[in-house]
């Protein structure tokens, strides 16, 4: 199951989907405020307990008691908190560009080059969708949601995305589940339960929003094989960035676990 983050949706995941298809069942989805998925209003209702659920309920519609959980970006952070608090349903972790949570909280605690690089989260919980400058200093809008698209018959495919998507929606992940402080400001983690699957972790080396430290220290937050794959020149988005290393890598590492 495969889980987008921001500003995105299930398209992000088509290399790996086709690499995959032909030895598992794969399923993307779009998160809930996002293209064909419900946008209930309020921020409450994008707690990170429900879209963890959203996740859930999804495994289950299939029929199936677990699955691989694979998620980027606010996608990533649902799938560590779905692996931590759903062990029993979660048999291969695949995180993309978002360190542990306790390796995030402590870079938005000690690191300046972090702390830095998340003031558009600030700008996310304190702007309205409807400032001029909400989105990194541009209007919100489905052509600027899309501008980190390269590849223009996808763009177009975004675009048309974000046009059915609810930006209210987009901000409010940030609004309910992002820190609202940095630095000495921000509270002691609490306790996370560790990891009791495998887990595999990309990171593009050239994100511009989370830093490449978080990573550090992962090993000690899950129990059984970490692999971590660092790739250079690859942005914030690797799975399209580095689409046939993440895909033929995924595929291995799966094909590893197949009994």
């Amino acid at each position: 199951v495969m889980t987008h983050g921001f500003p995105d949706f299930w398209y992000s995941w088509r290399h790996q989907m086709d690499a995959l298809s032909g030895q598992f069942q794969v399923v993307a989805i779009d998160q809930r405020g996002y293209n064909l998925s419900d946008k209930p209003k309020g921020v409450e209702q994008y707690d990170m307990r429900l879209l963890v659920g959203d996740v859930a309920a999804v495994i289950k519609h299939l029929g199936r008691d677990k699955a691989t959980i694979v998620g980027h970006d606010w996608g990533g952070m649902v799938a560590w908190q779905f692996a931590m608090n759903l062990p029993q349903m979660t048999e291969n972790l695949v995180i993309l560009n978002l360190p542990h949570p306790n390796g995030l909280l402590r870079e938005l605690r000690s690191n300046p080059e972090q702390i830095k690089n998340s003031e558009y989260a600030r700008n996310f919980q304190r702007l309205p969708v409807t400032d001029p400058t909400v989105f990194f200093g541009r209007p919100m809008t489905p052509d600027t949601l899309s501008g980190w698209v390269t590849d223009p018959a996808a763009r177009t495919r975004y675009v048309d995305a974000f046009a059915r998507s609810d930006f209210e929606a987009m901000l409010n992940y940030y609004k309910r589940n992002y820190p609202a402080a940095s630095g000495a400001e921000l509270p002691a983690p609490p306790e996370f339960p560790k990891v009791k699957a495998p887990v595999l972790m990309f990171h593009g080396l050239a994100d511009f929003a989370l830093h490449r430290n978080g990573l550090a220290g992962t090993w000690d937050w899950v129990e059984k094989d970490l692999t971590l794959v660092t790739i250079p020149g690859a942005s914030h988005f690797v799975q399209q960035d580095a689409a046939e290393l993440v895909s033929s890598t995924m595929k291995s590492w799966l094909a590893a676990r197949v009994r």
